[in-house]
């Protein structure tokens, strides 16, 4: 029997490779004619052996048949992303050009001291390296087998990788790519539940990191021990529980100018296509509590869970995104590359709807905003990765900063890293 997280990425395979208009229409007359999907989310049995569907959670009859897709299983060719990248809107100055190609499922990066990019992977279990050598990248698998590998950090030499259920470190990891070894768990104190386990690193001027602990379902009273951001010493194993009331974060980065930690949140799903929004959420002090499941978007008491609480008792986000954008990887500008009114503005990587009709995301978005998180402001900085109503070219996920000042864009739809700089 496959365990419950192959089950889900199979699942989300089969529904991302139905093509062609006959089998769509087909699905939707089936869609229109079953019961709406309900589901008893609320015991361990559903946490720990999850349905393949787990992610729909309740339908509503307005979003009925709704599913999330899956991109093409070998990325986009070289001649499909060069072809892309034209497509890609910019500011006056701004250009983007294919860094990598090849890299698939690619989630959060980071680099070596060495000049090394080591990419996470969403469902595949890579961790990959990138080298260039003299100009010419190389894209090269270091570990494998990993229960998804999205998040990473490196640290003093060390490659880090959370793989949902184990933080482990990987000594003096630019000398030894053909042989990173089996790595040391410097941290398991987590649950095992595949469902939103996936995790993404965030360090801080001390070396502990900021890690986010999704539920295991899209909305229901949590279990204990995730809907929150723990705060872990890598060389202890010493953690901190510094948030609760989060659903689903897979981005954040600390602010250069305060140290507080900032970081993107998924809302729920099942509402309908304009409500909840996601969030960018600052925390202020150790404990905060951001509403999940009580209250969603900062004044959205939930219909079901809300059970009395109001909006008011909870940190409200410093800026509500829009609904279902999937905003993931996020940094604060602090190259000096980019005209001077980027620096420390956020750059957030929107990974794009599914929950929704007609999809909205799929871009990059600066905001603008103070370290007191009072009057943000956000335009769009890079789009063009959409086109129609639901057509992904590509999903950006992560946002990296480059040595000269450029960022890097992980894009797990197509399977590649982006360049974008910026010249007079």
């Amino acid at each position: 029997m496959k365990p419950p997280f192959h089950q889900t990425i199979l699942a989300l395979a089969a529904i991302g490779l139905i093509a062609g208009v006959g089998p769509a229409r087909a699905q939707q007359k089936e869609d229109q004619n079953r019961a709406l999907k309900h589901y008893e989310s609320g015991t361990k049995e559903f946490w720990t052996h999850p349905p393949d569907d787990w992610f729909l959670g309740d339908e509503t009859e307005q979003q009925k048949g709704l599913t999330p897709p899956n991109g093409p299983p070998t990325g986009a060719s070289e001649a499909e992303l060069a072809a892309l990248v034209k497509k890609i809107k910019l500011p006056p100055g701004f250009k983007i050009e294919v860094w990598a190609p090849g890299v698939l499922a690619a989630r959060q990066m980071a680099w070596g001291d060495k000049g090394t990019l080591f990419v996470g992977s969403f469902g595949l279990g890579n961790v990959y390296a990138i080298k260039d050598n003299g100009g010419k990248r190389e894209v090269k698998t270091v570990l494998k087998g990993l229960n998804m590998p999205t998040g990473l950090a490196f640290k003093d030499g060390a490659l880090y990788v959370i793989a949902v259920d184990k933080l482990i470190k990987y000594d003096n990891a630019e000398a030894n790519l053909d042989n990173l070894g089996e790595g040391k768990v410097v941290y398991d104190d987590m649950p095992s539940y595949a469902a939103h386990g996936w995790k993404y690193l965030a360090a801080d001027k001390d070396g502990w990191f900021y890690i986010p602990f999704g539920p295991p379902f899209n909305v229901g009273i949590p279990p204990t021990s995730v809907s929150q951001i723990r705060r872990v010493d890598p060389q202890t194993g010493n953690a901190e529980v510094w948030a609760l009331g989060v659903r689903n974060s897979v981005g954040g980065d600390v602010d250069p100018r305060s140290g507080k930690y900032w970081f993107t949140e998924n809302a729920r799903d099942w509402i309908s296509d304009d409500k909840p929004s996601d969030k960018l959420n600052m925390i202020s002090k150790i404990g905060e509590h951001f509403g999940y499941p009580y209250c969603h978007e900062g004044d959205l008491p939930d219909a079901k869970f809300a059970m009395g609480h109001k909006c008011s008792e909870f940190t409200p986000p410093v800026l509500n995104l829009g609904a279902h954008v999937a905003p993931l990887g996020m940094k604060f500008y602090t190259g000096d590359q980019f005209p001077a009114e980027y620096k420390d503005n956020i750059l957030i990587a929107e990974h794009g709807s599914w929950n929704r009709h007609k999809y909205q995301g799929a871009r990059i978005v600066r905001v603008i905003v103070g370290p007191d998180g009072k009057n943000p402001k956000e335009e769009v900085f890079a789009s063009g990765w959409l086109e129609g109503d639901q057509g992904y070219l590509g999903r950006p996920d992560d946002i990296i900063l480059a040595k000269d000042g450029s960022i890097l864009v992980a894009d797990d739809w197509a399977g590649a890293i982006y360049r974008i700089s910026y010249s007079k």
